[in-house]
C-alpha cells in the first residue's frame, strides 16, 4: 500500500513587499491547496526557498503549515542542509512538529562518495520517520540510480523516492528492483510516470493549479486516458517551467495571475524578466482553459 499516494504540493513561501515571510499568507495558501483536493502538503524545499531562509524562518515555515494542515492532509518536509547534522536536526524538528515523512536530497555542496550517501541516509533513518529520498541529479552531484536506489531501500524507514531524474524508464526499473514507492518529481513527465507505476506526486505548479493537478492525477490513475491526455496538454507549457531554473519565479507569477499573490522569490532569485513573464502569461492561459470548476 502506498505511504504518499495522490498529489504533494512543494509549498512556496510567500514574502511581504519588505522581504519577510508572509505567515499569515502561508496559512491561507495551505489551506487553499487542502480546500482544493490535494493530498499532501511539502515545505521548505526547493520551491520554498528554504535556502534563503534563516533557520527560525525555516522552522516557523514547517510549524505553520503543519499547523494549518491540522491534520486534514499529511506533512513531508524537506530537510536539505549542507551537513548530515543540520540535515538530521530538520528531520528532528519536523517530526517533533507532526510531520509525517521527511524529503531528503543526498549531501549537497559537494560529490559525496557511495558510502557517504547510505550513511547520511541511515543518520536520518535513526529520527523515526519515513524518507522520501529526492533524485535530483541536475541540482546536485548524485544520481540515485535504480541500483543504489534498490541498496538504499535496505535502510529501515527509507521508503520512497521522489524521482527527477527526468527519464521515465526509471519508475519502472525502481519498482522491478525494490520495494520503494515511486513519486513523480517532474510536472512535465507526470502522466508518463503514473501509467508507470508511480504511486504519488510531489507538484510545483499545483501550487497554482491545485483543483487542475488533482484532476489530471485522478483521471490518471482511474485509467480515463483520453481525458487525462487533453487535461495534461493544456497544462503542459506551464508545467514544463518545473524543469527550468526559473521554476520558482513561474509559480509565484502563476499564482499572481490567478489571483493568489504571494510575493516575488527571494534573492539571489531574480523577477521574471519580460520575455519571461510573456511566456509564463501565454501557458498560463492555455492551462487556465482546463479550469476545473469546485
Amino acid at each position: 500500500m502506498a505511504r504518499f499516494p495522490g498529489v504533494y504540493v512543494a509549498i512556496v513561501t510567500p514574502f511581504t513587499e519588505s522581504d519577510e515571510v508572509d505567515y499569515r499568507r502561508l496559512r491561507e495558501h495551505a489551506d487553499w491547496l487542502i480546500s482544493s483536493g490535494v493530498q499532501g502538503l511539502a515545505p521548505a524545499g526547493s520551491c520554498g526557498e528554504y535556502a534563503s531562509l534563516t533557520d527560525d524562518e525555516r522552522a516557523r515555515v514547517v510549524e505553520c503549515v503543519i499547523d494549518a494542515a491540522a491534520g486534514r492532509v499529511p506533512v513531508v518536509v524537506g530537510v536539505a542542509a549542507p551537513s548530515t547534522a543540520r540535515a538530521v536536526g530538520w528531520a528532528r524538528h519536523a517530526k517533533e512538529s507532526g510531520a509525517e515523512g521527511v524529503l531528503a536530497l543526498p549531501p549537497i555542496d559537494y560529490t559525496p562518495t557511495r558510502a557517504e550517501v547510505v550513511a547520511y541516509y541511515e543518520a536520518l533513518s535513526e529520527v523515526g520517520l519515513p524518507i522520501i529520498a529526492y533524485n535530483n541529479p541536475s541540482s546536485t552531484t548524485v544520481d540515485m540510480e535504480p541500483d543504489f536506489l534498490a541498496e538504499l531501500a535496505g535502510i529501515e524507514n527509507f521508503v520512497a523516492v521522489k524521482e527527477f531524474s527526468g527519464d521515465v524508464r526509471r519508475v519502472a526499473q525502481i519498482l522491478e528492483s525494490s520495494d520503494l514507492e515511486v513519486l513523480a518529481g517532474v510536472d512535465d513527465l507526470v502522466l508518463e510516470c503514473v501509467l508507470s507505476g508511480a504511486t504519488g506526486w510531489i507538484a510545483g505548479l499545483a501550487n497554482a493549479l491545485p483543483r487542475e493537478s488533482v484532476a489530471l492525477y485522478e483521471l490518471a490513475t482511474a485509467g480515463r486516458l483520453a481525458e487525462a491526455t487533453g487535461l495534461y496538454r493544456r497544462l503542459l507549457p506551464l508545467f514544463r517551467y518545473d524543469s527550468t531554473p526559473l521554476l520558482v519565479q513561474a509559480i509565484k507569477y502563476a499564482m499572481e495571475l490567478s489571483g493568489r499573490p504571494v510575493g516575488r522569490t527571494r534573492a539571489p532569485r531574480l523577477p521574471l524578466e519580460e520575455q519571461e513573464r510573456a511566456g509564463v502569461e501565454r501557458a498560463f492561459a492555455r492551462a487556465s482553459a482546463a479550469a476545473v470548476t469546485g
